[in-house]
């Protein structure tokens, strides 16, 4: 088997294919230079982790820091140890970029292409299985949009996916355009600390749902005290999965009651005098985008005290100086920080070709979420939106272990998702955000009923991927040919 990618799902899919799938041989092409993909790619300033490490952490590896909201460092850390404590290291092929993957039915064998390092050389591999643990965004650029008027400006203009090592922001004046995650955790990041900016403005054309989240989980900390390591693990990580839905219903279900709970919440760090609805009141439901999470109230906490500000409006036109708003105001700015989101990419852009015929991915179903409809021997670790990523990567990673071993015993050598036509295409992702709709054209549909229907719900998918059967009738399995 091959595993694209040696990022939190690499690693985690490794992980189990050692410990599940006894005798299987794998190795790990890893397209960077280092362990840790998201964690080792994003180097701007405050970067962390949106959601806990009790379910962002893998599930067979207990997170030990107390800090349950985590710096990028401490989980790129975690993931290396993880990697080297169980020997998965030893597996990997750095500077391995795949470009390309070919099925041939009749060897029911992938011949995966990679270029090597600076120079591009090519290498082939051959592979039974294909694993991709790629992510879902573009690892080469982030999202830019094409303002008006952009070249006038004589600043720095800087994108956080990629972060100037050489970028010193002290004492300078600095925009932040953006209202997601990655703009809530920069903003109050670039105002702490001896290198902290003059002033930091928040540019947001809408406002987003911001949470306040404690960076310490007192309960799961309480719990590592007095239980033993595993048992307190699996506990707390129990607790923040049913704390995590119980929010999500709470939110799709009664939309005004939860945003009236994250108003107060809000209100209640910025003071009475602040216009929490101009600012933090956003046009759409709860949940239609991903929720933003504030450590501490660190963003809340920044604007209170005037080191950081935030202004609703829309960008008319750059100018040398700064931005000009479509209210007719300017902002001044030494530094502008495009957090503008992401640029999705599946299996980080590679070619598949399937009996000499190039897939086309948006024409394909996602299968219980992990496989493509007509693609045979190829999974795909991709998480939850609306929960912590590693979730669903833990439970496909079972589940692809749960298919090599029923087709080992079974003697089959190929296993392909076929498509009912009784079930209706619908979107992958139900999401409003920028990024989703942007890529909707290029993903695959899921289906109007299970096992082509993506729950988004951890309870949901433990009982079909932890539990179900792989023997699915969705499944057409095929031995070797007669003769080979």
């Amino acid at each position: 088997m091959i595993v694209v990618g040696a990022g939190l799902s690499g690693i985690g899919a490794a992980w189990h294919l050692q410990n599940r799938c006894a005798g299987r041989t794998f190795a790990i092409l890893e397209g960077r230079d280092a362990i840790g993909g998201t964690w080792d790619l994003f180097k701007y300033p405050g970067i962390r982790s949106d959601s806990d490490m009790y379910t962002l952490g893998y599930r067979f590896r207990p997170w030990r820091d107390p800090k349950a909201i985590a710096d990028g460092p401490s989980i790129k850390a975690y993931i290396e140890e993880t990697a080297r404590e169980s020997g998965i290291d030893g597996h990997i092929r750095f500077a391995h970029r795949v470009v390309r993957a070919e099925w041939t039915s009749v060897d029911a064998r992938w011949t995966v292409h990679a270029e090597v390092g600076s120079t591009r050389s090519s290498v082939r591999f051959t592979c039974g299985f294909l694993y991709g643990c790629t992510g879902y965004y573009d690892y080469e650029r982030g999202y830019m949009p094409a303002w008006p008027n952009l070249a006038a400006y004589r600043g720095r203009l800087v994108h956080p996916q990629q972060w100037p090592s050489d970028l010193n922001y002290a004492g300078k004046r600095v925009v932040v355009i953006g209202s997601g995650a990655t703009a809530v955790t920069l903003v109050p990041a670039m105002v702490e600390g001896a290198n902290a900016a003059a002033q930091v403005v928040m540019l947001q054309r809408s406002p987003s749902y911001v949470a306040s989240l404690p960076t310490r989980d007192k309960i799961a900390n309480a719990m590592r005290r007095f239980l033993p390591e595993r048992l307190a693990y699996a506990a707390a990580r129990w607790k923040n999965v049913l704390r995590g839905m119980l929010y999500y219903a709470l939110a799709r279900g009664r939309p005004a009651v939860f945003q009236g709970m994250l108003r107060k919440g809000a209100s209640r760090a910025l003071g009475p005098d602040y216009d929490v609805d101009a600012h933090f009141t956003p046009r759409y439901a709860p949940w239609d985008q991903r929720l933003c999470i504030a450590p501490d109230a660190d963003l809340f906490r920044a604007i209170r005290k005037g080191r950081a500000s935030m202004v609703t409006d829309t960008i008319a036109s750059f100018t040398e100086d700064g931005i000009l708003l479509g209210s007719g105001a300017h902002l001044d700015a030494d530094i502008v920080v495009a957090a503008t989101g992401l640029s999705m990419k599946l299996f980080a852009g590679l070619t598949l070709v399937v009996d000499d015929q190039t897939v086309d991915l948006s024409r394909t179903m996602a299968y219980k979420g992990m496989m493509f409809s007509g693609i045979p021997n190829l999974a795909s670790a991709l998480g939850y939106t609306n929960a912590s990523w590693t979730l669903k990567c833990d439970l496909v990673a079972e589940h692809v272990c749960r298919l090599l071993n029923y087709m080992t015993r079974r003697g089959f050598m190929q296993a392909t998702p076929r498509r009912d036509p009784g079930v209706e295409e619908e979107p992958v992702l139900s999401f409003s955000s920028g990024y989703v709709q942007r890529a909707l054209p290029s993903l695959p549909k899921q289906g109007s009923r299970s096992p082509w229907r993506l729950h988004q719900n951890y309870v949901k998918d433990l009982f079909a991927l932890r539990m179900g059967r792989v023997d699915d009738p969705a499944l057409e399995f095929r031995a070797p040919a007669r003769g080979a």
